[in-house]
């Protein structure tokens, strides 16, 4: 029997280990596709908006990445 599921693949924004000395990037789950968001750095201070809202979901330090998740959640 086929399974007939609609396969969400969600952006992943990495970003520098949190404070208490950790050392893994945090990734954060983001519901639209890694081109619905800009990525940009000014100085120290990189940010993470969306495209077409203009709404920032991160500014702090980086350096940041998204990136397509390899398995649908």
């Amino acid at each position: 029997m086929p399974i007939n599921a609609h396969w969400s693949y969600p952006t992943l924004m990495c970003t520098p280990p949190g404070g208490a000395g950790g050392v893994f990037p945090t990734e954060t789950v983001l519901p639209l596709e890694a081109e619905a968001y800009a990525v940009t750095q000014e100085g120290e201070i990189w940010r993470v908006t969306v495209k077409h809202s203009g709404e920032v979901l991160y500014a702090g330090p980086g350096p940041v990445v998204l990136v397509e998740s390899p398995a649908p959640f």
